[in-house]
């Protein structure tokens, strides 16, 4: 390893730093970070990476290289156009005169060295698996398993690629350790929630095994979440664009003739839904909204949605019928309940096990702020997020397609069995039809696809048409209540 450098940030407890200078690490990162599928800056200008902490994890590790690995939890704020964003790494350090690492690991080379993302590396994985099975510290973080929690800390670990916004890896069949990589003082919403939701008893959540924490601003900090790993499992999303690619294949079959329908299963993911919103419910407790919260929700809906015309285009147009439908919203959401929420809920986010469905990912919206995420919600943000999840997956077979008429007929045919299926069982668990609140249901799936719209129109231009459809038919259907 590189001999300390008098410009390193000294590492707790006054142990030797490892790596290279702060500069040259953040020279390597500047340019490395927005290749990442987690990094929530690309395609923005990076106008400086700021190191705050470098904390020594393990030396002397074995590297895929075959040499010494020294590794460092390295905690950052990038300063993008849009503000200050924070994030944690874990880099590797070994000696770059060696075979190259596994290219998905590799972040760069500075003064003979090589950093990586540490881990990709199973010798750092599994030295983490073993501290939180064992409730050691590693290094300032404390890792600590639940009470009573079976980790099988022989299991190898690989990382997944299907994360979006933080990195997961899985230890054979049984364990998964998500790496929180954007990073906010306190306990994140992940971690709370499914343990409380444990606690309760609920059948739909994973099993939680372990936290990782770590100092962050002087609050004790969520940095990783383990839980159990639920081998031969299927994701709602997959299942979804099966069935309406099954739908499709089939011209003369009505859905629910066909082999792959999934209206039997959008049914018990109504229920399985409905029953988590019961179970935060008794966690965390309810309030009714007043009239200062419900002004200052659609007032920021209403900025949203004008500051999203200006970005699409294709959204002005409709402006004024998008602020008519959050203003019907408003004269019907007196005494509006509102509860602690998944906040970013989609069949992406589901996960149907050999004995039931499963609700993942609890983490809300990373855009927004942990405050945000933590705080009292609507409990039909969570439906319209499922309705606006069976219009993609029932329209996306037609992206980039002809214009045909029985596909499109198709589409719609799907998604209204599907989200009626989802209403139906949601409406059979806690007796409440979420489809009475017509005029605020319709605003809470209205703001998401105004989201939608916004983002395929910057990063999917072919799929904007989607989420665009959606605001057509959901302004003009505005005046009903």
């Amino acid at each position: 390893m590189s001999s300390p450098r008098s410009e390193d940030t000294a590492a707790p407890g006054g142990t030797t730093p490892v790596g290279a200078t702060d500069a040259e690490l953040a020279a390597l990162l500047t340019g490395w970070l927005p290749t990442q599928r987690w990094f929530s800056g690309k395609g923005e200008t990076l106008t400086g990476v700021g190191l705050q902490a470098r904390n020594v994890l393990a030396r002397a590790l074995p590297s895929a290289t075959g040499g010494p690995l020294d590794v460092e939890q390295v905690l950052i704020e990038v300063d993008t156009a849009h503000g200050a964003l924070r994030y944690q790494l874990w880099v590797g350090w070994h000696s770059a005169d060696g075979p190259e690492a596994h290219l998905a690991a590799v972040i760069g080379e500075a003064g003979g060295l090589q950093a990586v993302d540490a881990l990709h590396n199973p010798a750092v994985t599994s030295l983490v698996l073993q501290h939180i099975a064992q409730g050691t510290d590693l290094g300032p973080l404390r890792c600590r398993p639940e009470p009573d929690a079976e980790i099988d800390v022989e299991a190898n670990g690989f990382v997944i690629g299907a994360e979006q916004s933080n990195t997961s890896v899985v230890f054979g069949n049984s364990a998964i350790l998500k790496v929180f990589r954007r990073l906010e003082p306190g306990s994140n919403p992940d971690a709370e929630v499914h343990r409380a939701l444990h606690r309760a008893g609920s059948t739909h959540v994973a099993v939680p095994l372990g936290e990782i924490t770590g100092p962050l601003d002087g609050q004790d900090t969520t940095m990783g979440l383990l839980t159990r790993f639920y081998a031969n499992s299927a994701e709602g999303w997959s299942m979804a664009v099966s069935s309406v690619r099954d739908l499709m294949a089939e011209g003369d079959l009505r859905a629910d003739e066909v082999g792959g329908d999934l209206a039997a299963e959008s049914y018990r993911l109504g229920e399985a839904v409905a029953a988590v919103h019961a179970d935060l419910a008794g966690a965390f407790g309810t309030q009714t909204a007043d009239n200062a919260e419900l002004r200052r929700t659609l007032d920021t809906m209403a900025g949203e949605a004008r500051r999203a015309a200006e970005q699409a285009p294709s959204l002005a147009p409709l402006l004024p019928g998008i602020l008519d439908v959050f203003a019907l919203a408003g004269e019907h959401a007196a005494g509006m309940n509102l509860q602690r929420i998944h906040g970013d809920l989609h069949l992406g986010q589901t996960l149907r096990t050999l004995t039931g469905w499963l609700i993942i990912d609890f983490e809300g919206e990373p855009s927004k702020s942990l405050e945000h995420r933590r705080a009292l919600h609507s409990p039909l943000k969570d439906v319209a997020g499922m309705l606006r999840s069976y219009d993609y997956a029932g329209h996306q077979p037609l992206v980039g397609a002809r214009p045909d008429a029985q596909h499109a007929y198709r589409a719609a045919e799907w998604t209204a069995r599907n989200s009626t299926a989802f209403c139906d069982g949601y409406t059979a668990v806690l007796g409440y039809d979420p489809r009475q609140a017509g005029a605020v249901l319709r605003a809470f799936e209205l703001e998401k696809a105004v989201y939608e719209v916004v983002y395929e129109h910057g990063h999917r231009p072919s799929w904007e048409a989607i989420p665009l459809q959606a605001v057509n038919r959901l302004v003009h259907a505005g005046g009903k209540s």
